[in-house]
């Protein structure tokens, strides 16, 4: 039984590093008979400013709007997830945890990987940070090592080729393969093992 893992770009920037390495994956990261990716751009998906009155992790919202609703199907169908995610002041992104906002039930119990990269030196490790809480939140399954890219502009061309003659390159490209080893493990042994609270459980006669 085959798993879907959606990759989301977590950026709505038309021109960003974090596009650059989502080229860079797309490349050279390939769907096979045991997995296949879906290449999610937030940008794709304009979504306005959560202004619903429905809570989704307590219930439906009734009045989405189709890009609120494509979004939120896009989700529903995958089995784990990639996030890429830069940093702005410390944390994600504002259109990110808008996007999140939107969720309910279409990724609990679901694992998640994060891939947080900056231009500085810390690799968005405050971005990776602040994401946690918000994926726990939603029920989702965090794996506990995310990937971080620091200093990484001049790695990642915008043709999406990753330049090995520079420093740190290397280390990036095995990582970067870690990451979908694990996430591809992990995605593959929860979907055939699914959660199931006391009442899904079958009775005994």
């Amino acid at each position: 039984m085959g798993i879907k893992i959606g990759v989301i770009l977590g950026t709505t920037r038309k021109h960003s590093l974090g596009g650059r390495i989502f080229k860079y994956l797309q490349n050279n990261i390939q769907s096979n008979a045991d997995v296949k990716y879906t290449w999610i751009k937030l940008r794709d998906y304009p979504l306005p400013l959560y202004d619903h009155e429905e809570t989704p992790l307590e219930e439906p919202i009734q009045d989405l709007n189709s890009n609120e609703s494509e979004w939120l199907a896009t989700l529903k169908q995958q089995d784990g997830y990639l996030i890429l995610t830069p940093e702005y002041d410390h944390a994600l992104p504002g259109g990110l945890k808008n996007a999140f906002d939107l969720v309910g039930p279409e990724v609990s119990r679901k694992p998640v990987q994060i891939i947080a990269y900056s231009h500085y030196s810390d690799g968005g490790t405050l971005a990776a940070r602040s994401i946690v809480p918000i994926l726990q939140m939603l029920k989702m399954i965090v794996l506990p090592t995310p990937a971080l890219l620091w200093d990484a502009d001049k790695n990642f061309t915008e043709h999406g080729d990753l330049q090995m003659d520079v420093l740190n390159s290397e280390h990036f490209a095995k990582r970067l393969q870690d990451v979908f080893v694990e996430i591809n493990f992990y995605t593959s042994v929860l979907k055939q093992n699914p959660f199931l609270k006391n009442d899904d459980k079958p009775k005994a006669d």
